[in-house]
């Protein structure tokens, strides 16, 4: 069965406690990581207050206000997702594309039973951003935001599977969940519910292993693969869903392998060309199996993952007129940062960020070092020419910011 707690708000939090503990669960790190991460649900009862997080008004404003564009919202109904020109338009002079949200058209669609999904809310909704960036923090594995906007008595999807796992977090209304236990364990990112559609529905028509009604404060974690489907209930049903895009060992392999194969190149044997009248590659596969496990037991695939990890998420928000004043304003007295989400590391002589690369000179590398624990420095304290170059590349920001 499930695992049902229920837990005290932020009010009273241990010291140094993150969100998952505070704000999801009511469980540290490594009790979630020792009973309950990827391999069972979790519902917890009134596990926050989420009014500061999100709201029917956040919707509105989103939605009538902001000016979002597709992909940042999508519609389903009984199932399906429904096609982005039924409600998307041109918003006059100055704003002609046509991929603008059409609020007129979502209110209808949304008055016929329909269900709005407000798609990557970390990149649209300031509290939610912060969140996700905490979160990611806390577990190593990168999190997107969605909010899903249901009118009373309608479902948006049918029931189905993810391949991440996701905290679902209740904002206002009530939703009732029926989740089952997985058909395939365990999806990759690319093994969909889709590649399974019918052990999927054959699953749901089954008994479910959690029958529950979501109210506002509940939050709701399920590992990928679960089964799960969601019905608002009496009134408008909004939840953010927290998904967790998490790293696998075959995405492991899959880097050692790639990096195994990269230094094979170099190799000239293996760049050398079969023997002519080969049949087939009986042959020729011992040599290359010894030299490719040979590659692989020698390879170094951690380039590989702290690239990608990188390149899966974006740094902290960086305003360029209050950079500009740092570096225009720049003395010894300047107080700066390192940038929050920078996934910053110093590799020999080379800083590697999400936002690019730079090579320091060795009188350079010890103040370099000191940035990396994410304290406060002066400029004088560091060098005011080094804090000039960081400010530019954008991986230091003012200390105020």
């Amino acid at each position: 069965m499930s695992t049902s707690r229920t837990a005290l708000q932020d009010v009273g939090a241990a010291p140094g406690a993150g969100v998952l503990e505070t704000r999801l669960t009511g469980l540290g790190t490594e009790e979630f990581a020792r009973d309950v991460w990827a391999r069972k649900p979790l519902l917890t009862r009134g596990a926050s207050d989420f009014s500061d997080l999100f709201s029917t008004a956040a919707v509105d404003e989103l939605i009538s206000r902001r000016g979002l564009r597709t992909p940042f919202l999508r519609v389903a109904k009984d199932g399906s997702t429904l096609p982005e020109s039924g409600f998307t338009a041109p918003a006059g002079v100055g704003a002609t594309i046509g991929d603008q949200l059409d609020d007129t058209a979502l209110w209808r669609a949304f008055a016929d039973g329909a269900t709005l999904v407000l798609q990557a809310l970390q990149r649209t909704w300031e509290p939610v951003a912060d969140l996700t960036a905490r979160l990611s923090a806390e577990l190593g594995h990168p999190v997107q935001a969605n909010a899903y906007v249901t009118p009373p008595q309608n479902r948006g999807f049918d029931a189905h599977y993810d391949v991440h796992d996701v905290f679902v977090l209740q904002i206002e209304g009530a939703k009732r969940w029926l989740v089952h236990e997985p058909v395939h364990p365990d999806p990759l990112r690319d093994q969909p519910w889709t590649d399974h559609r019918s052990a999927v529905a054959e699953a749901a028509r089954g008994e479910a292993h959690l029958d529950t009604v979501l109210e506002p404060g509940d939050v709701l974690y399920l590992p990928r693969g679960w089964l799960h489907g969601a019905e608002a209930l009496g009134g408008v049903s909004v939840h953010v869903t927290l998904g967790i895009h998490t790293w696998t060992r075959y995405a492991l392999a899959e880097q050692l392998a790639q990096a195994a194969l990269a230094a094979l190149r170099d190799d000239p044997r293996m760049r050398s060309t079969l023997p002519l009248g080969v049949d087939g590659p009986d042959g020729e596969l011992g040599i290359v199996r010894e030299h490719l496990l040979a590659a692989v037991a020698q390879a170094d695939s951690a380039p590989l993952f702290h690239r990608a990890r990188r390149g899966q998420a974006r740094p902290a928000p960086l305003g360029p007129l209050a950079q500009f004043a740092a570096v225009d304003g720049l003395g010894p007295d300047t107080r700066v940062r390192l940038r929050a989400a920078l996934e910053a590391r110093l590799e020999g002589s080379r800083l590697a960020t999400r936002v690019g690369w730079l090579d320091f000179p060795d009188a350079d590398l010890p103040s370099v070092s000191r940035l990396l624990d994410g304290g406060t420095r002066t400029a004088g304290e560091l060098g005011v020419a080094l804090v000039g170059r960081l400010l530019r590349a954008g991986v230091l920001v003012p200390a105020g910011e």
